[in-house]
């Protein structure tokens, strides 16, 4: 029987050998019987990744995210999983930048005042020379760092391992006093749940930013939702817990505050990229060498 891959896209290049089917996480997928490679839809929910255990052919999971821990459990032995390091750089870092210096300049108070054709002025806080903590130094952390050394920051960065130029998390109770910005990237892991709580976020000066484009879990919300009502910090975060976040609740309204619905990873510029290690992906897989992006 021919190989088959299960594809997101219909317009992926398949290499001569394999026989390839569509399924973009709706509606009824095709019959997964002899399915050997299946590359998750992005973003697309709980349902595709319980169609991994009805494929008893499988050899290769490719998750187009680069955090794949809830999938290990669902992975069979002797099934490799693959993922998306380096998919999401850009459209993150992008993101990232986006959100401090929407806080940093108050573009939400312009956008309210164009909305009233209201001309009232206002100098506000700069990128500039301000020191930013960035809490995970993956891949996208190095690609956010660019943006801010670009614009003349101060970058701090911190890791769960220390190593030479970066800090390990260990020492964030000294580092947190001196942080004007604050930027996670962390995943969702047991080390990372509840990793800012109030103790740190108390430790931060006044008027100090929050950003968050990791996971959600990894602040507590109930002490950052405390700390921005009381107008002592700001938060820009692009995750949450939970999430999503119930529209009742206060972090919608609160001045100091912007949330946007986990859309950072998922620009034009993931696409081509996706698609492009997919098609290299099938490559290596049709000629029998190894895979890359392997993480287990």
């Amino acid at each position: 029987m021919t190989p088959r891959v299960l594809l997101p896209w219909s317009d992926v290049a398949v290499p001569a050998g394999l026989e390839a089917a569509c399924y973009d996480g709706t509606g009824t997928p095709p019959g997964l019987d002899g399915v050997e490679f299946y590359v998750l839809p992005y973003d697309s929910g709980p349902r595709p990744p319980e169609l991994i255990a009805r494929m008893p052919s499988l050899k290769v999971v490719q998750s187009l995210s680069a955090g794949v821990d809830s999938l290990r459990p669902l992975i069979p032995e002797g099934v490799t999983l693959a993922n998306g390091r380096g998919l999401h750089d850009l459209s993150v870092a992008e993101h990232t930048l986006a959100l401090i210096l929407a806080a940093q300049r108050n573009l939400p108070r312009w956008f309210r005042q164009q909305r009233s054709g209201s001309w009232d002025r206002e100098h506000t806080r700069s990128l500039a020379d301000e020191r930013v903590l960035l809490v995970g130094y993956g891949s996208i952390g190095q690609a956010v760092e660019r943006y801010l050394v670009a614009g003349a920051a101060d970058v701090v960065r911190v890791a769960s391992t220390p190593r030479a130029g970066v800090h390990g998390v260990g020492e964030l109770a000294d580092l947190l006093p001196g942080a004007s910005i604050v930027v996670l990237i962390l995943p969702d892991t047991p080390a990372t749940r509840g990793l800012i709580g109030a103790p740190e976020l108390a430790a931060l000066p006044d008027g100090a930013l929050v950003v968050n484009v990791g996971r959600g879990t990894a602040i507590d919300t109930a002490a950052l939702t405390k700390e921005v009502s009381d107008g002592r910090l700001r938060a820009a975060l692009d995750v949450v817990d939970p999430e999503p976040l119930p529209p009742e609740h206060p972090l919608w309204r609160l001045p100091g505050s912007i949330i946007t619905p986990h859309v950072a990873g998922g620009s034009d510029s993931f696409y081509p990229r996706a698609k492009r290690l997919v098609e290299q992906q099938l490559e290596r897989f049709a000629r029998g060498e190894p895979l890359v992006n392997v993480v287990r």
